[in-house]
């Protein structure tokens, strides 16, 4: 514990992006929220948590938490709550130190705060954003930024956005890496076997597995497989699970066009514990994306022993490694030449899977919680430094 800790130190947590509902809303970034709080609460800090949230189902008796009375899974709401409510709700109960822990902290505040940034995808990719969203991340994410005592942000690509993009000095940036839960592990194959059958999956198939959304890429996906079963008829059928995002009609469409209704699988948003099952029950995991934060699929998906291919842009050659096929997101021919090898050739599977296991045995979510909280001790010893209210 640094010596800026103590037992009277007090941290706030806005957690309102929270939520445990089963549809897109469920996955990606509120995965990170959920598993850091619940690894801040079992280290022993010397600070006291506060977290606000809104859904009523996440519970922790090693934090406090503090429910709002506001519908705030609603995006309008939850902006008028951070902006209005929370710095009241902060002066209350005498928080030393604010975690906004998605891209956007108050205006106006009584204590500093620090600020997590998982990508600056509404820059890179305007067009795949609503213009409402893709103004209130643009403003409030640089402002927010430039604010803070420190950024956080889940991998070095990011970090370098922040730097470029934002403005903000190389030395007030943290990285804090995803982590993988333990329950993304190989499991026995008559048992998957089982889960398979109970879930009428093909016994072979290829898996996609994120938000139906425009920078996933999956029409991308969905158009190098229709050219490989042109020449190949007998690959395994494609899965594409996930809950809808934004703009993900064109995706159905194009699987419609392509003739392919039979072919490719739509089963919808995936509960937390069936991943596991689901990464276990494919041949291959491929994640076609055109950018992101951190990628943490290709994590899960390794961690499960599936071999991965994945695309080298972003964050996701750091968050691969070497355990993992990387393509352009703009070439087919490429795209279907890496799953074609991670199918057919028998020493390259074994090797991406060996590689896969032990590259994401390093990724924990107790070490994202330790860089967080060595975030904390750094914001609390720069007194002055970020401060602009």
């Amino acid at each position: 514990m640094d010596a800026q800790a103590s037992s009277s130190t007090h941290i706030g947590l806005n957690a309102h992006l929270l939520s445990l509902s089963r549809n897109y809303r469920g996955a990606g970034i509120n995965s990170y929220i959920y598993h850091l709080l619940r690894n801040l609460g079992q280290i022993d800090s010397g600070y006291r948590y506060t977290v606000y949230l809104g859904d009523r189902r996440f519970a922790d008796e090693r934090l406090r938490l503090h429910y709002s009375r506001w519908p705030t899974h609603r995006p309008v709401v939850r902006i008028l709550w951070e902006q209005l409510v929370q710095p009241m709700a902060l002066r209350q109960s005498k928080v030393d130190l604010l975690h906004a822990m998605a891209f956007a902290g108050p205006l106006v505040t009584s204590c500093p705060f620090v600020v997590t940034i998982y990508d600056l995808s509404f820059y890179h990719f305007p067009e795949a954003f609503r213009p409402w969203n893709r103004w209130y991340l643009s403003i409030f994410t640089a402002r927010s930024a430039r604010r803070a005592r420190r950024v956080i942000t889940i991998s070095e690509s990011t970090k370098r956005d922040v730097v470029k993009m934002l403005g903000v000095p190389p030395d007030r940036v943290d990285v804090a890496y995803c982590g993988v839960d333990e329950i993304f592990r190989p499991l026995p194959a008559a048992e998957t076997a089982r889960f398979r059958s109970e879930r009428a999956l093909p016994d072979r198939f290829i898996l996609f597995l994120g938000t139906l959304e425009p920078r996933k890429n999956v029409q991308k996906l969905v158009r190098a497989y229709s050219q490989w079963r042109q020449v190949d008829p007998d690959i395994p059928r494609l899965v594409v699970a996930g809950g809808k995002g934004w703009y993900y009609g064109h995706i159905f469409a194009e699987v419609e066009r392509l003739g392919l209704t039979g072919d490719v699988i739509f089963p919808g948003y995936v509960i937390p514990q069936e991943l596991p099952w689901r990464y276990n029950a494919a041949d291959l995991f491929v994640y076609p994306s055109r950018f992101e934060g951190f990628g943490l699929p290709v994590l899960e998906a390794m961690a499960c022993g599936t071999p991965v291919v994945t695309t080298n842009v972003a964050s996701l050659p750091e968050v691969a490694g070497d355990a993992a096929l990387l393509v352009s997101p703009d070439d087919e021919a490429q795209l279907v030449e890496a799953m074609r090898r991670a199918l057919s050739e028998v020493s390259l599977r074994q090797e991406m899977v060996t590689k896969g296991l032990a590259h994401a045995a390093d990724f924990t979510w107790a070490r994202t919680a330790r860089q967080t909280l060595n975030t904390y001790d750094r914001a609390l010893g720069e007194e002055g430094i970020g401060d602009k209210w």
